[in-house]
């Protein structure tokens, strides 16, 4: 396979389209950059002029993975990310596009960085980019930004990622001024006051191991404020790497009441407990934290059932300059571009998810909630497009994956599948065949 432009035809694959309600084996004809056609071999007839050609038997051909929430370092920490690596590493990881959070050195408060952002992912190649924009000025939490100029530039999301906008008049305001342009609120949701000095999760292992002091509580009293506020206001409110089933189910009867508002979760809050932190791994050091084994539980079952809109990887990298050490003084955070489809992989394959709903709340729930075209694989939609082969068994390798960051836990994890390759704009960016590519 190689990359293609023009027309393309992915043949006798999988199709799992949620949007348009399609799970069935069928050709999917590409010209000029958009889905042209869905159908049996028969129905889509003979190869065009000029067609190539994609043999996709037993793989999944679903509508491109989008992740909603990474960060690429860019500007200022280029040595743990930057544009080009982290938008390869997407590519190499099944994502057709991403949004990038705005905590960099400086932070993308302005126009100017935006659209630098948006420059570099034009030379880079790979994914998509969207960047997302910071609600206050420096991420202070005091002034909002100026969001209608940030979206002419390019921004599609506010957030303070990294930092909770502590003050409620703050909040009031800048979802007043968001709702304006019906723009989106993302809330890093923890009161600081109530986590300062904590390195994980405050439990009976955090307890044991010495590393509580970050109660659940925390991330429950922001978002419980948050969602008064954005009833007040209408504006579209969004939870980041939710790790509070408590707080999933007063999203779930705020959203009952009318109120405007979806979360993510990541692969690691899925499938790691406190534990994982408690035998000081300090690639296990996320925030917010893993949680117990029972709220690990209770989130996948909230994602089961929709209660979580999206699974994003909150990609994280660190150099081995921030993350070797003791665990107190190590950064928080994963780098989870290269692992997020494999790891939500393992879930479907031991039947704790259906393939739909990973489809759905990896590629069309994250393009909803940020209001991007696509999402589904219908006439017209843009090609851009995963193939996953839910049988390519491998190991995670930290030291091959794309991202500068290598500071993952589940290093040496078995993964039951993957991605085959990644189509932007009908164009093969990745293909994990070949030369080179495990």
């Amino acid at each position: 396979m190689r990359q293609q432009e023009g027309r393309l035809r992915i043949r006798g694959g999988r199709v799992i389209d949620p949007a348009a309600g399609v799970d069935a084996v069928l050709d999917v004809r590409v010209e000029d950059g958009k889905v042209a056609a869905v159908g049996g071999a028969e129905a889509l007839g003979a190869p065009l002029p000029g067609e190539e050609t994609i043999d996709a038997r037993g793989l999944w051909v679903v509508p491109g993975l989008v992740d909603m929430h990474v960060h690429l370092r860019e500007p200022g920490e280029e040595y743990k990310e930057d544009v080009r690596s982290g938008l390869l590493a997407a590519c190499a990881g099944g994502f057709t596009a991403v949004a990038c959070m705005p905590n960099t050195s400086p932070p993308n408060d302005c126009r100017a960085v935006t659209e630098m952002l948006l420059a570099k992912a034009a030379e880079a190649g790979g994914a998509r980019l969207h960047p997302v924009a910071a609600i206050t000025r420096g991420r202070e939490g005091k002034f909002p930004t100026e969001m209608g100029d940030l979206l002419a530039a390019g921004a599609v999301a506010f957030s303070d990622d990294g930092r909770c906008v502590a003050s409620a008049s703050v909040m009031r305001r800048a979802m007043e001024y968001a709702a304006s342009f019906d723009a989106l609120l993302v809330q890093h949701a923890e009161d600081e006051t109530l986590v300062k000095g904590g390195l994980g999760h405050e439990g009976a292992a955090g307890v044991r191991a010495g590393l509580g002091g970050m109660p659940v509580e925390a991330e429950e009293v922001v978002v419980a404020r948050d969602l008064v506020l954005a009833r007040l206001t209408g504006c579209r409110y969004h939870v980041a790497h939710v790790s509070s089933p408590e707080a999933v189910r007063m999203i779930e009867r705020a959203r009952a009441d009318g109120v405007r508002v979806t979360a993510e979760v990541t692969p690691h809050h899925l499938l790691l407990s406190d534990e994982a932190a408690a035998s000081y791994d300090t690639n296990a050091k996320v925030n917010p934290p893993l949680r117990s084994e029972g709220q690990r539980r209770a989130l996948l079952d909230l994602l089961r059932r929709g209660a979580i809109d999206a699974i994003a990887s909150d990609h994280a990298p660190h150099s081995v300059l921030e993350k070797e050490g003791d665990f107190a003084s190590a950064a928080f955070g994963i780098s989870g571009l290269d692992t997020a489809l494999p790891l939500v992989l393992g879930l479907v394959a031991d039947g704790s998810l259906a393939p739909a709903r990973m489809v759905e709340a990896m590629a069309v729930a994250p393009r909803r909630i940020l209001g991007l075209p696509g999402g589904t694989l219908a006439q017209g939609a843009p090609a851009d497009i995963t193939l996953i082969d839910p049988a390519r068994s491998f190991v995670i390798d930290t030291a091959r994956f794309l991202s500068k960051g290598k500071n993952s836990p589940f290093g040496g994890r078995a993964a039951p599948g993957g991605c085959r390759a990644t189509i932007v704009g009908g164009k093969v960016l990745h293909d994990a065949h070949a030369p080179g590519r495990p």
